[in-house]
């Protein structure tokens, strides 16, 4: 078994296996076909939930499996939309176990980087250099941790901070605290050029109750523990005040639209944002 990186890492491994199932529906919202690699790769690393997990999770299982993979599919529009727009250079804060410069049809010309932490990007370049894969855009590796300084590493690898960018924040803010969440947002503001795109996820919506019950139950424990909440306030109120226009909508009604529906007697499991820069 390849060594594995631990605490958010987990949830990326987490997410690849949730991915890898959709694989197997014929209905399928995406083809993520290096997810089955990566949960290979990691073998009992892989934090599965726990055989009588239905009984004590209920519709919970059910609700964050699918806003999962719902989410998937939603980033993957938008970033596909903004390389329609003729976005481009992407960058993928926390990438993760992210496959879309593989599996996503990206323009000529499109440069991707993926910014994430050493431990989380030398498992993943191992899994794809077995794979032997290759990406479908110019693909940049950017070992950084966001709480930390990430932007003189991504300047390194070649990133232009003169051009329209399309970032995606996929499943990091809520594991940041408000601070290092601005911090982290703010940085993006200054490296985007007017047109830029940015997509996140807010995720004030998911219900207290369904964090506490999620501690008790191991894996989720470990990540409802590592929960911070990210920014104080609507994302979209604090892109308003930083030169962006930015929407929102609840993740049940993409779910619908995407005929994965949630069921309407749980809560909100969170909502996407999505934005455009307006200013210099």
């Amino acid at each position: 078994m390849n060594e594995v990186p631990r605490g958010v890492g987990r949830t990326a491994l987490a997410t690849a296996w949730i991915r890898a199932g959709e694989n197997d529906r014929p209905d399928r919202l995406f083809d993520d076909w290096l997810a089955p690699a990566f949960v290979a790769a990691a073998g009992d690393a892989v934090p599965l939930l726990p055989p009588d997990a239905e009984h004590r999770l209920g519709e919970l299982t059910e609700v964050m499996t699918t806003y999962l993979i719902v989410r998937t599919r939603f980033f993957d529009d938008e970033l596909l939309a903004a390389a329609q727009a003729g976005i481009r250079q992407v960058v993928l804060l926390a990438a993760g176990l992210d496959s879309r410069a593989f599996r996503l049809s990206w323009p000529a010309g499109t440069r991707l980087f993926e910014v994430d932490r050493p431990d989380m990007l030398t498992f993943k370049e191992r899994v794809l250099t077995s794979a032997g894969t290759r990406p479908r855009c110019e693909r940049h590796a950017v070992p950084a941790d966001l709480t930390e300084d990430w932007v003189d590493r991504l300047l390194d690898a070649g990133f232009r901070p003169d051009e329209p960018t399309a970032w995606l924040a996929e499943g990091i803010i809520v594991y940041l605290s408000a601070e290092e969440a601005e911090r982290l947002l703010t940085d993006v503001t200054r490296l985007s050029a007017p047109g830029s795109r940015l997509a996140l996820e807010d995720s004030k919506g998911l219900a207290d109750e369904m964090i506490e019950q999620a501690r008790h139950i191991p894996p989720l424990g470990e990540f409802a523990d590592l929960w911070k909440g990210g920014l104080e306030g609507a994302s979209p109120a604090w892109l308003g005040d930083h030169g962006w226009r930015g929407r929102e909508i609840d993740s049940t009604t993409v779910a619908t639209g995407l005929h994965r529906p949630i069921p309407e007697r749980l809560p909100v499991a969170g909502y996407f944002v999505t934005a455009q820069r307006t200013a210099g």
